[in-house]
């Protein structure tokens, strides 16, 4: 049991545990110390000395923030003593500093400013030359301004500490002392950001809002992230009716006080000026601008031809996963009622043999919080750092207190935490590997394993990491932790790895944890999914998936939110569908992502505009509300779908309110069901053409992940968002005697795309790294081989 003391602060009877510091009690009983260098996620340094206080029988004035509480000590932070001392310590800090608070986009809301009218002087005594300090360019993030810098090391402390990069640090001594990057690079963290909030001087600021707004004329609004399925909590903030920028609020149990930069600056995407402002229809001679009124009726008229001509199955819609619960649940709802279940959200999954068997939506087992007491984790497919930042940041705090990691995937991705074992395979042996796992968990547990993992396991897995990978689990049991990311669950045989890690997570009594996308849990809850209504109730003839929508031919087709070309793993396939079908409803909020073969478009506000249910991956329900007003004619969905179906004579779609939709949709999350251990064998993939072909690996970059976060200019100038190569191993290139940096043809599906080719160390032999969501590769299609020769 954890020690008491008790203490005296400013005459205030205090109890706190033995070895906390005397900020953190000050802090917990609402008594306010001044600092500049301490924060609570971070380390301790006490180098700005600003916390400085009296303690009784203490020969001087000591750093709170470095002083361990004891029982009978005596504390005074207001006394003469304490005042003189933080007094003398913003005199020096404000020595070199340029008191350029009119230019700063950290006046208004800066803590070395309130604490300069709170313990500075009106006048300064030094005299001498100010110090001045060049501010390098590191990247289009993040503006710098060192000279405002007093060295409190947070910035440096956070890249150590917490984001697992070092990216920034201390060079030289005494005056010459300044905080930069080495090698005068870039900072290329995903959650680089937060040391916007962190700095408490302005010396780095926000790059893209800068000189736009001041913090006394911006209102907050509390918003929930869509860009993945953690649900950071946001404040976006607005002027004039426009976003200027988002910061985290915090939420302990979901994303702390941090946000990933792809959370931060993808509001940028929303104040693009490809915004779709205006419903089109399509005309003679092209689009054409008409009213809400006429494009509503244009496409109501559409859908009714299609359903009075080949039935209401004949109709499909295919929805994005960042859209709103309420959105999910209308536009299912709609779809059948007119007589189909042809609606999905699932756009990058090829595998969806084990939907009758999937759980009520995707998630994880614990708690967000829990992750970082767990014994050992195994990252299958998933590339955390980039896929959900902030859980890797949890991570990264499991492991520094000994839990270990291991990675089964086919990319040997650069993690921000140690790892163990890692066994990293063509994706064609990705199933058999999570197989062989399980064979070697059941030799050592001598338990009987279902027949349909065995059978995978009999392709030939040569990698000690297996069997490494399998110890792993058996030595931290219960306490293990099983992640499927997004090179498992959009795998052509994903229903083969879900089998294997739930038989894993049964056997040794581990949790699973699949990592979906953006509100993908919401869409399956909401029942926009072909073979369950909203709440999970099974449809008794379910309608077609995703995939094979794309291959059908559909007489109607409706796209909510999405870019077809880039958001489906297979962009030519629904190219083809929408050149089949004879209306296609395009409901976007871009005007580049709307395909040739719209027939109406309708502009979609986005996240910021409108309003709604997001459920993340551990069945929690947040509410977002809209920052602003629809962009000109744009219109929330959900108004869109209630006008649509209002239109079709469809009953109950009276809604006055989303308040209304979001009653309709208030189900309880249930419980979630694993996947049952037999599964069957999935047929195998397409095998190479020819011995020269490659294995595809197409994951999808962290800010290509939406039309959002695509459109976000200064994400799209990262290290992050490149300029895309096709990434080879070593031997490969050699084999076929390319050289780094020359042109290369990639060809499958007879389509050729020509790209740099690179020597990439995390791709595995016989295998070629060539990224999603991408116009440069978008052509190949779903191509699980390609062909690499020298450019002619």
């Amino acid at each position: 049991m954890t020690e008491l003391v008790k203490l005296s602060i400013n005459g205030r009877e205090c109890e706190a545990k033995a070895g906390a510091m005397i900020i953190e009690v000050a802090d917990a009983v609402g008594i306010d110390i001044p600092r500049f260098c301490y924060h609570e996620k971070l380390s301790l340094t006490a180098s700005c000395r600003m916390c400085l206080v009296e303690v009784e029988k203490a020969p001087k004035a000591l750093p709170a923030c470095a002083t361990p509480v004891s029982d009978g000590m005596v504390v005074r932070t207001t006394s003469a003593a304490a005042k003189a001392a933080q007094q003398a310590t913003m005199e020096f800090l404000l020595i070199n500093h340029p008191l350029d608070c009119p230019i700063c986009d950290q006046g208004g809301e800066c803590p070395l400013q309130d604490q300069a009218i709170d313990y500075g002087a009106d006048h300064s005594r030094f005299g001498e030359q100010k110090r001045a300090v060049s501010s390098s360019d590191i990247g289009p993030l993040i503006a710098t301004a060192m000279t405002r810098c007093i060295h409190c090391t947070r910035c440096v402390r956070f890249g150590r500490e917490v984001a697992g990069v070092v990216e920034l640090g201390a060079t030289g001594r005494g005056e010459n002392m300044a905080i930069q990057t080495y090698l005068d690079d870039t900072l290329d963290s995903e959650v680089s950001g937060n040391v916007i909030d962190l700095c408490p001087v302005g010396a780095l600021t926000s790059k893209p809002y800068r000189f736009s707004a001041r913090p006394w004329e911006l209102k907050s609004h509390l918003a929930i992230s869509p860009h993945d399925c953690l649900g950071s909590n946001l404040r976006v903030q607005t002027a004039n009716g426009e976003v200027k920028r988002v910061l985290p609020e915090i939420n302990e149990d979901i994303n702390e006080c941090w946000l990933s930069d792809r959370d931060r600056f993808g509001y940028q995407g929303v104040n693009s000026p490809d915004r779709l402002t205006l419903p089109l229809v399509r005309g003679v001679d092209g689009f054409e601008q008409v009213s809400w009124e006429q494009a509503l009726t244009r496409a109501a008229a559409g859908l009714n031809e299609a359903r009075e001509r080949a039935g209401g199955d004949a109709i499909g819609a295919l929805c994005t996963p960042m859209a709103t619960m309420e959105e999910f649940f209308l536009l299912q709802k709609l779809m059948r009622s007119l007589g189909s279940s042809n609606v999905d959200h699932r756009l990058r999954h090829q595998d969806f043999s084990d939907d009758a068997e999937a759980p009520l939506y995707p998630g994880l087992e614990i708690p967000v919080t829990a992750l970082e007491q767990a014994s050992a984790v195994l990252l299958v497919g998933c590339n955390l750092r980039k896929e959900l930042p902030l859980l890797a940041l949890r991570l990264r705090r499991m492991v520094a207190t000994g839990g270990r990691v291991g990675v089964l995937d086919t990319l040997s991705y650069d993690l921000n935490f140690d790892c163990g074992p890692r066994a990293i395979l063509p994706p064609q042996q990705l199933p058999a590997g999570l197989a062989a796992v399980a064979v070697a968990l059941s030799g050592k547990k001598d338990s009987s394993l279902p027949g349909a993992i065995g059978k995978r396991a009999q392709s030939e897995v040569s990698c000690e990491a297996v069997s490494e990978l399998a110890e792993l689990l058996l030595g931290a049991g219960k306490g293990a932790v099983i992640l499927l990311g997004q090179n498992a669950l959009n795998h052509a045989d994903a229903a083969g790895l879900k089998a294997a890690a739930a038989w894993i997570a049964n056997s040794t009594g581990a949790r699973l944890g699949w990592l979906a996308e953006a509100n993908s849990a919401g869409a399956w809850l909401a029942g926009c999914v072909p073979h369950r209504q909203a709440g999970g109730v099974p449809v008794v003839a379910p309608g077609l998936n995703a995939s094979e929508m794309a291959q059908a031919s559909l007489d109607a087709l409706v796209l909510f939110g999405m870019e077809p070309g880039l958001d489906c793993v297979d962009g030519q396939a629904i190219e083809g569908a929408l050149q089949r079908a004879s209306t296609v409803v395009c409901i976007s909020s871009y005007r580049s992502a709307v395909p040739a073969q719209a027939d109406v478009v309708l502009p979609l506000a986005p996240y910021t505009e409108s309003a709604g249910t997001y459920l993340n991956l551990n069945g929690k329900a947040q509410f977002s509300r809209a920052a602003t007003v629809p962009r000109a004619e744009a219109r929330p969905g959900w108004k869109i779908l209630r006008v649509l179906a209002n239109l079709l004579d469809l009953p109950g779609f009276a809604y006055a309110s989303l308040e209304q939709v979001s009653a309709e949709l208030n189900l309880a999350p249930g419980p979630r069901v694993r996947v049952p251990f037999g599964a069957a064998v999935k047929v195998p993939g397409k095998a190479a053409i020819d011995s020269d072909d490659l294995a595809r690996i197409a994951d999808v970059p962290i800010y290509a992940t939406d039309p959002v976060v695509r459109r976000a200019r200064a994400l799209q100038r990262t290290a992050d968002a490149a300029d895309l190569v096709a990434g080879l191993h070593v031997e490969d290139l050699a084999q076929r005697d390319i050289h780094v940096g020359e042109q290369v043809q990639v060809s499958a599906n007879g389509a050729t795309v020509r790209l740099r080719a690179a020597d990439d160390p995390r791709v595995p032999k016989g295998c070629v790294y060539l990224p999603a969501a991408n116009c440069s590769t978008a052509p190949l299609g779903d191509a699980q081989w390609v062909r690499v020769t020298v450019a002619n």
